[in-house]
């Protein structure tokens, strides 16, 4: 299992945090997807056998946040 955080540009709501970990944690290898709402941080712990950082990174910004790094 691999873990990464995104550093998120500011969340507005906490509707976001739903949105992010509910579509997340649908996705094949996600173990884990924790939102910090105060922090603007995405913490998700996966498989890299079926995920990766790309992929993980790619979903956040298809949901309409901007990532501001990811580690």
């Amino acid at each position: 299992m691999k873990k990464t955080v995104l550093q998120l540009e500011t969340l507005t709501c906490p509707s976001c945090i739903r949105r992010i970990e509910g579509t997340l944690i649908k996705l094949e290898g996600i173990e884990t997807a924790v939102v910090k709402f105060n922090a603007s941080k995405v913490e998700v712990v996966y498989d890299e056998m079926k995920q990766s950082d790309e992929s993980v990174l790619k979903v956040v910004k298809d949901l309409g946040y901007k990532v501001i790094s990811s580690k």
